[in-house]
């Protein structure tokens, strides 16, 4: 596993606020991500050079990092041609600060530690997918379906700071809870029908992210 691609991305503002479209009114965010190319220093509330907009939703300790699988381009490409189309859809595309490739959701746990460059990165939660990611591609059903297909990334926390470069290692080091995964937290999550038991055992990991277990 090795990290492919490095992200980073300021707060701007864009759109028409008269607009009547709601793909097209105004808003603020920093969720349009540019690659960096070289080191780049994480710090324990992210990456130097990101930023977030919105402090009581994004960023923190817990949600210092935002990791997305390089695999998933493909699949959207594939299954969105409107996407596919679009000249500047790619890594970063879901504002993700890492692009991994060889990590997905289906093998990605919560409290796992991983390896890569100088620093040491603790999975806190998966990502809710929120209404910005239809924004940004000016597509109103992909959050659904980001939801749907459970295909959301994940946060982690920064544990040892340091120096991170695209093409370094995404190496597992520790892993606490293998019954956990993203994937099995999303199902979870956005299950029709939420199972008490699953629920409780959830919210009962120590390195599960204190807002995800709101959620639940």
């Amino acid at each position: 596993m090795i990290v492919s691609s490095i992200q980073v991305g300021q707060v701007r503002t864009e759109g028409d606020p008269q607009a009547s479209d709601p793909n097209q009114k105004q808003w603020t965010s920093a969720f349009r991500k540019s690659p960096v190319n070289g080191p780049v220093m994480a710090g324990q509330t992210g990456l130097s050079g990101d930023s977030v907009a919105n402090e009581q939703h994004h960023g923190g300790i817990d949600k210092a990092v935002l990791a997305y699988a390089a695999s998933h381009y493909g699949h959207w490409r594939t299954e969105v041609p409107e996407l596919g189309a679009h000249p500047e859809f790619g890594p970063g595309g879901f504002a993700e600060n890492l692009t991994v490739d060889g990590a997905d959701e289906s093998n990605v746990c919560i409290g796992d530690r991983y390896r890569s460059g100088e620093c040491l990165f603790e999975v806190s939660q998966p990502r809710q997918p929120c209404w910005k990611i239809g924004r940004r591609w000016q597509l109103s059903r992909l959050t659904k379906q980001v939801a749907k297909t459970g295909r959301t990334g994940w946060y982690c926390r920064v544990i040892e700071t340091g120096r991170i470069a695209a093409g370094d290692r995404w190496a597992l080091v520790e892993r606490l809870s293998p019954q956990w995964t993203i994937a099995a937290c999303n199902e979870v999550l956005f299950a029709k029908t939420k199972d008490a038991e699953l629920v409780e055992q959830l919210k009962a990991l120590p390195e599960l992210a204190a807002e995800w277990k709101e959620s639940l």
